[in-house]
């Protein structure tokens, strides 16, 4: 590891990889800083994602990264009626459930082989911050704390970025608008090998859903995701979990357990700072509605990325210089589809179980030519007009 950089990113999850890899491409010195031991482990991720979105990215999708390939979806009301979402309503193929110890190394590689240096077990135990401006970060590397400068520090630390606040950036999100989750990879469970399944309700998921996640033959992520300010003594995510797993999945193993917090509330006010860029959860870049955030932090990683080497290229390094990062992506189908999801989710999370089961039948026979969180947002609201009262601040998203 050397002392200085032109780019050094905190974080070797798929945003982190992705920028790393571009700003390589781009011909910059790079170094990526992984806590962890291994790359892709733990999984802390229900692993979905479109499969036009993970397109975006790739000329070829290597058949390894995929555990499942989706073909419709599950929606499950609190009075156990259900409708599918299949390809003739939802389009075509919809997604990929992907195996993110065998992706998130690939992109490793890529990052690698495009020349930049990554380092695991490598935790950033503090912020370089002169005179207001971010100019690296400490690193403990093998037993020791070394400085490592850097032109631009990339914050890809995850929901609980601890280098941005040591960047002095307040981070905090409220406790209703962190979903605590719980997830267990579960085999020997009779599931639809093709089909995501999601559940709502306030008595097995509340402020939040339960999904299913099919992995493989009889395997899949079985995990749950609830409103903070609904965690207690036995109202756990993992209790509701266990509640369900026993009931429905009574014979079934679980070969993976995993906890951790989602972000649901809005991104930072602003994901720039002079030397700091921040991508993906650790900007809070995650959608409110589902939870989803792989394809968020790889779309940010890229653009941070590209934004820095023209900034370095140009010697301007300042906050007003990198906000054509901040800018670009609130201005992006991803960011528009964040500020409309954020609030979808905060009228929806208000919802009785009653409301939900009307909402869910209304919709059981709906055909749709394209599938997407807004259409069918739209067609809810098309069948249940007295929900437009509620979603007044949404019009323009129903024009």
């Amino acid at each position: 590891m050397k002392s200085e950089y032109d780019v050094l990113i905190i974080g070797g999850g798929p945003g982190g990889a992705l920028a790393a890899k571009t700003a390589a491409e781009k011909g910059l010195s790079v170094a990526l800083a992984e806590k962890r031991p291994a790359i892709g482990a733990p999984v802390r991720c229900a692993e979905g994602i479109g499969e036009d979105l993970i397109c975006e990215f790739f000329d070829e999708i290597d058949p390894k990264w995929i555990s499942a390939k989706i073909e419709g979806a599950k929606l499950i009301a609190p009075d156990g009626s259900y409708f599918y979402l299949n390809p003739e309503m939802a389009g075509n193929e919809v997604g990929f459930v992907l195996d993110r110890k065998f992706f998130d190394r690939d992109l490793i590689w890529q990052a690698v082989h495009a020349g930049a240096e990554i380092f695991v077990k490598a935790r950033a135990v503090g912020a370089i911050v002169e005179n207001g401006v971010v100019c690296g970060a400490k690193i403990e590397y093998n037993g020791e704390v070394r400085e490592v400068r850097a032109k631009i520090t990339i914050a890809a630390d995850g929901v609980e970025s601890k280098f941005t606040r040591w960047c002095g950036i307040d981070t905090t999100v409220p406790l209703r608008e962190m979903e605590t989750c719980a997830q267990y990879l579960m085999t020997d469970i009779n599931i639809e090998p093709n089909i995501t399944v999601f559940h709502v309700g306030r008595e097995i998921a509340p402020e939040g859903y339960l999904w299913i996640f099919p992995k493989g033959h009889r395997s899949a992520n079985v995990g749950i995701g609830i409103s903070g300010t609904q965690s207690g003594d036995g109202q756990r995510a993992k209790d509701y979990l266990d509640r369900y797993v026993s009931e429905n999945f009574p014979e079934g193993k679980i070969i993976e357990q995993i906890a951790g917090g989602v972000s649901v509330c809005e991104p930072l006010e602003c994901t720039v700072s002079d030397g700091l860029m921040i991508i993906g959860d650790a900007a809070r870049i995650s959608d409110p509605m589902t939870g989803g955030g792989i394809y968020n932090a790889m779309y940010t990683g890229r653009l941070a990325a590209e934004v820095a080497s023209k900034c370095i290229e140009s010697g301007d390094l300042s906050k007003e210089a990198l906000m054509e990062y901040d800018s670009v992506w609130r201005d992006s189908k991803m960011g528009r589809a964040l500020e409309r999801n954020y609030q979808m989710k905060e009228i929806f999370v208000k919802l009785t179980d009653k409301q939900l089961n009307a909402i869910l039948t209304s919709v059981k026979n709906l055909k749709m030519a394209d599938f997407s969180t807004l259409s069918l947002v739209k067609e809810i609201v098309k069948l249940n007009p007295k929900l437009i009262k509620d979603l007044t601040g949404l019009k323009k998203y129903f024009e």
